[in-house]
């Protein structure tokens, strides 16, 4: 595993100048001070700085604006954990463990969503939890994709001589499995059988950002022990799972994958690949016509994954497509969620949500499902991440025998 350096910073403020939180919060030293300077105190008193650490966003675009490759998001993200000073309440709790969450609330789906929405349930959760009462809550499905996977797509994918696994996360089972399901039409029109693992926790990224590393590494034991057990590419659809299953892992819960890290990739990245090298073909419906606005979400940056997503959208005819200048959306997971944060998440948005409006899309594509929910709720434009657009516009009996030659 690799060492969180903070000696290889070489104080050139570039990551402050970068970092979203830092233009709108005063407060808010900034990476470089709550980073690597920080780090150097804290070897001596690992209180130093900790006010300011709850302000990290975890959008890693101060290691993404890093000139020495200092991992400044992760030495902060530790520093967090190990300080002592972050107790999670029952507001972190309910945030934070979205499987817990998820499974009671998919059954009751046709009450809690609406009841979610109504302005006396948002008051009560904003006075009684500190969630902000204009912050609006993402549906829960009325199944999840697991339960879905098994009754109608689980058989079905023995027959591929091909396999791969999927690493669904939370939002694809509990919010929108339409995005699961969009990912094995792809992938079985492509040749692809898709298997789920044999167990499969929450990455664990909300867990991190709300002082909960125990749950969090606990967690990451019985995801990195089915990818293990999987032994072949696992494929993910959101940007942040990919980040923290790869990276967040070992270089912030202490946790070794260095045997399965290149196994687990982002799905995009899968198929742009192999798109690329002849192995797979595409092919697309004449008539499918969009106007799509592309926004990186601070974790693509982060990982370099929009190189894939582009060429893919690219790629069908009728899309009009327009790349947003990269900015962060402001709800970096839970954060927006809480009432202290709420300003600051809009106010580092808003430029995102103008460009946005500017472009006057029919979608905005992107690969992070918390950005999603901002950008739907701040613009009411929707928003698709491109596995799902692909699979719209996808000639499925076309793809199909062009990769059976």
């Amino acid at each position: 595993m690799q060492d969180n350096s903070f000696q290889d910073c070489v104080k050139c403020t570039l990551c402050t100048a970068y970092c979203p939180m830092a233009a709108v919060n005063p407060f808010y030293i900034g990476p470089k001070q709550a980073g690597p300077d920080g780090e150097r105190y804290r070897l001596k008193d690992k209180a130093f700085y900790d006010y300011a650490l709850k302000y990290c966003l975890n959008c890693k675009r101060c290691e993404s604006a890093c000139p020495s490759g200092v991992r400044i998001g992760d030495i902060i993200a530790k520093a967090k954990l190990d300080s002592g000073q972050f107790h999670p309440g029952l507001r972190e709790m309910i945030l934070a463990n979205t499987d817990m969450m998820g499974s009671l609330a998919v059954p009751f789906s046709p009450i809690i969503n609406p009841v979610l929405k109504w302005d006396l349930s948002k008051k009560m959760m904003d006075g009684i939890l500190g969630i902000d009462h204009r912050r609006t809550f993402p549906a829960y499905a009325g199944q999840t994709f697991v339960r879905w996977y098994k009754k109608h797509a689980g058989k079905a994918q023995e027959a591929f001589s091909k396999q791969v696994y999927y690493f669904h996360g939370c939002y694809a089972n509990y919010n929108y499995p339409k995005l699961g399901q969009d990912l094995i039409k792809l992938m079985n029109a492509c040749g692809y059988g898709v298997r789920l693992l044999e167990k499969e926790k929450c990455c664990g990224v909300a867990l991190i950002s709300n002082g909960m590393g125990g749950q969090a590494k606990r967690q990451a034991r019985v995801n990195l022990a089915s990818i293990r057990k999987a032994g072949t590419t696992v494929l993910t659809t959101s940007t942040t799972c990919t980040m923290t299953l790869r990276d967040e892992y070992p270089h912030v819960l202490g946790l070794d994958n260095a045997d399965v890290r290149d196994n687990i990739t982002l799905a995009l990245r899968f198929l742009c690949e192999k798109v690329e090298s002849g192995e797979i073909k595409l092919a697309f419906k004449s008539d499918y016509r969009k106007k799509v606005a592309y926004h990186t979400s601070c974790h693509a940056e982060k990982q370099g994954s929009w190189i894939y997503s582009l060429p893919l959208l690219r790629l069908i005819p009728g899309v009009q497509l327009t790349v947003l200048e990269s900015s962060c959306c402001g709800i970096s997971g839970t954060f927006g969620f809480k009432k202290e944060n709420y300003e600051y998440s809009q106010g580092i948005g808003e430029k995102l949500f103008n460009n946005i409006r500017l472009a006057n899309p029919d979608y905005v594509a992107t690969e992070c499902e918390t950005c999603k929910w901002q950008i739907e709720m701040s613009t009411g434009f929707e928003v698709i991440n491109p596995i799902c657009l692909l699979a719209d516009a996808l000639d499925v009996e076309a793809t199909r025998k062009l990769n059976q030659l």
